[in-house]
C-alpha cells in the first residue's frame, strides 16, 4: 500500500506494510494504545523516583505570589517563566510534588499524539506509528515524564510548534500562523533551548519553502518582538551561569566532543550500549535515505542548528549541555530510526520490538530508581526528617540548597521557612541573603550519604557535629543529616561562618556536594567581605 505525505505530496517508497485496519481507520485507535501505555506506567511509577532539588526549587518558587514569582524568574534567576507559572499553580492548590509530577506526566502523554501527528504529516502512518512507539520507550520521554521540570512541556511545546509550522506553510493563512505563533512563544517561555528550535524553523524555511518566505519572515519578526521577556530571561540565566560565545568560560572542546555528545544524546533516546547504538546509527541513515527531501532538510536543520550553537559556545564551570536540553530533536531522530526499520519490511517487527526492549534496558540501568522505587529504608527516613523539620522550623530560618526534605517539611507545614540560598551561585546566594529581614534566623543544612554522587553512598550517615559544637543543633536519619544552628545566625557574616563549618562536616564525610557548597561559601563570604557590607549590616542589626 501507499501513504501521501501531506506537506511534500511526495510518496514513501516500499517498506513494511502495516495490517490494513492499523493503516487505515484504525491508525488512531493505535497511536492510542500506545499513548496509554505510557500514561499507565508514567502514573503508575509516578513517585518511584526519588524527589529532587529542582522539583524542589520549582515548587518554592512557585510559593511565591505570581507578582513576586515574575520578578524572581525574570530578574533574578532567569530560565523557564511558563513552567514556573504551571507550579505557582500547583503549589498554591497545594499540591506538592505529586501535582508538580502530575503536569510533567500529562505534558509527556500529550507529546505522543503530537509527535504522532506531526511524524504522519513529515512521512506517513506506518513509520509515525513506530516512531510514536520509540519516542515512548526512550529513556528520555520516561525519566522526564516523572521529573517536575519543565523538559516534557518543552517536548510537547516544540513538537506542536514544528506540527503547527508545517500545518501554516501549507495553509499560509493568518490564522495557521498565529496558531504557530503561540505555539513558539510558550515553546521559548518554556526553556532557554526554544531558541534553537526557532533557529531550526527559519532555516528550515530558507532551505525548503522560500515560496513561504515573505510570510513567514513576518511571522517571525512577530515573534522576535512578543518573545522579548523570553529573551531577556535566557540573558539572565546566561549570566548566572557564564554561558555564551566569544572569550571566557570553556568550549566543549571542538568537533570530538561535541560528536561525543550529540552520540551520547542519540543513546539515551535509544540504547546507550555502542555495539547496540551503532546498529541505531545506521537504520537513522537507512531511514534518511528513504524519507522525502523536505523531510530530511527538517531533519538536518533540527540537527546542525544545536551542533553550531555547541560548536561556538561557551560554558561556565556550573554547566554544560546534557540530554534533556535536546528533547526537542528526539521526534525527529525517532523517525529517521523508525523509516529505517519500515525499510526492513518482514524483519521489521522484530527489529523494533528488539529495540523497544534494549531502550526500557537501557531506562532501567541508567535509572534504576524509575523501575524500581528508592529503597524503604531511605524513604522511611526522608518522611522522618522532613516530619522533624515541619514540626520543629522557624518562620525565619535560612535554608541552604533546596534540599528535598524542605519540600517534604513544606508540604507536611505551609508556613514552613520560605528564605533558600541556592547552592551553586554565589552571587545569587549572597544577594539573596543581604535582601532578607534582619536579624537573621537559624540556619539549616542537610547533608545526604545515599547521594549517588558520593564516594560511597550508604543509608547510613555518621553523626558528625560542626565546630564549635554548643552553636549547632544535629539530628540523624538514616543517610540524612539534618544541622541547625542553636541560636539565630543574625548577620550575613556569621550565617556564612557557620555554613562553612556545617558544610566543612559534608566534606569529612566525602559528601558529593560538599565542595561546590563550600566554593559558593567561600565566594559570598569574600563578595561580602569585599563589598564591606559586612560590618554595615552587622551594626544596623543591633
Amino acid at each position: 500500500m501507499t501513504e501521501s505525505v501531506q506537506t511534500t505530496g511526495v510518496r514513501p517508497r516500499g517498506g513494511w506494510t502495516l495490517p490494513a485496519a492499523i493503516a487505515g481507520r484504525r491508525y488512531p485507535l493505535a497511536v492510542g494504545a500506545v499513548t496509554l501505555s505510557a500514561a499507565a506506567f508514567l502514573l503508575h511509577q509516578l513517585l518511584a523516583w526519588p524527589p529532587h532539588e529542582d522539583e524542589t526549587l520549582a515548587l518554592f518558587v512557585g510559593r511565591y505570589p505570581l507578582d513576586q514569582l515574575f520578578q524572581v524568574v525574570l530578574e533574578e534567576r532567569g530560565g523557564a517563566p511558563l513552567h514556573f507559572v504551571l507550579a505557582w499553580a500547583v503549589a498554591h492548590l497545594g499540591f506538592g510534588l505529586e501535582g508538580l509530577r502530575v503536569v510533567s506526566a500529562a505534558f509527556a502523554v500529550g507529546s505522543l499524539p503530537i509527535v504522532a501527528a506531526l511524524a504522519a504529516r513529515l512521512t506517513g502512518r506506518r513509520q509515525a506509528l513506530v516512531a510514536t512507539v520509540l519516542v515512548a520507550a526512550s529513556w528520555t520521554f520516561l525519566f522526564h515524564g516523572v521529573y517536575g521540570r519543565m523538559y516534557s512541556l518543552f517536548l510537547f511545546t516544540s513538537a506542536l510548534a514544528y506540527l503547527f509550522l508545517l500545518r501554516a506553510l501549507e495553509r499560509g493563512d493568518r490564522r495557521a500562523w498565529s496558531l504557530w505563533a503561540l505555539a513558539i512563544l510558550a515553546t521559548v517561555a518554556t526553556h532557554p533551548y526554544g531558541a534553537m528550535v526557532l533557529a531550526t524553523q527559519v532555516l528550515f524555511v530558507l532551505l525548503a519553502r522560500r515560496d513561504r518566505l515573505r510570510q513567514a519572515l513576518l511571522a517571525f519578526a512577530a515573534v522576535g518582538v512578543l518573545g522579548i521577556p523570553f529573551w531577556l530571561t535566557d540573558f539572565v540565566l546566561a549570566g548566572r551561569f557564564d554561558v555564551g560565545v566569544g572569550a571566557g568560560g570553556e568550549r566543549l572542546g571542538g568537533p570530538l566532543p561535541v560528536f561525543a555528545y550529540l552520540w551520547h544524546v542519540l543513546g539515551d533516546f535509544t540504547t546507550g550500549w555502542w555495539p547496540l547504538l551503532i546498529l541505531v546509527a545506521a537504520l537513522g541513515a537507512l531511514g534518511l535515505r528513504r524519507l522525502p527531501r523536505p523531510t530530511v532538510l527538517l531533519t538536518a536543520a533540527v540537527v546542525v542548528v544545536p551542533t553550531l550553537a555547541f560548536l561556538a559556545a561557551r560554558f561556565g564551570s556550573a554547566t554544560s549541555p546534557e540530554t534533556r536540553h535536546l528533547i526537542f530533536v528526539l521526534p525527529f531522530a525517532a523517525l529517521a530510526i523508525a523509516a529505517g526499520i519500515v525499510r526492513l519490511r518482514r524483519l521489521a517487527p522484530i527489529v523494533l520490538a528488539a529495540l523497544v526492549v534494549a531502550q526500557l534496558t537501557w531506562a532501567w540501568q541508567k535509572t534504576p530508581p524509575l523501575f524500581e522505587w528508592e529503597p524503604d529504608a531511605r524513604q522511611a527516613a526522608r518522611a522522618d526528617a522532613s516530619a522533624y523539620l515541619a514540626a520543629t522550623s522557624l518562620p525565619d530560618d535560612v535554608l541552604f540548597g533546596f534540599e528535598p526534605l524542605y519540600l517534604g517539611a513544606w508540604e507536611r507545614n505551609h508556613d514552613f521557612p520560605l528564605a533558600v540560598l541556592p547552592r551553586a551561585d554565589a552571587n545569587l546566594a549572597l544577594s539573596t541573603l543581604l535582601d532578607l529581614e534582619r536579624p537573621l534566623g537559624r540556619g539549616v543544612w542537610i547533608l545526604d550519604a545515599s547521594e549517588p554522587n558520593n564516594a560511597a553512598p550508604a543509608l547510613e550517615i555518621d553523626l558528625t557535629q560542626p565546630r564549635p559544637e554548643r552553636a549547632f543543633e544535629v539530628r540523624r536519619f538514616g543517610p540524612f543529616l539534618v544541622i541547625r544552628t542553636a541560636k539565630p545566625t543574625r548577620t550575613p557574616k556569621r550565617y556564612l561562618e557557620r555554613a562553612g563549618a556545617a558544610i566543612l562536616v559534608g566534606k569529612s564525610l566525602w559528601i558529593g556536594d560538599a565542595d561546590i557548597n563550600l566554593l559558593t561559601i567561600d565566594r559570598a563570604a569574600r563578595a561580602l567581605r569585599g563589598y564591606g557590607a559586612d560590618r554595615s549590616l552587622s551594626t544596623s542589626s543591633r
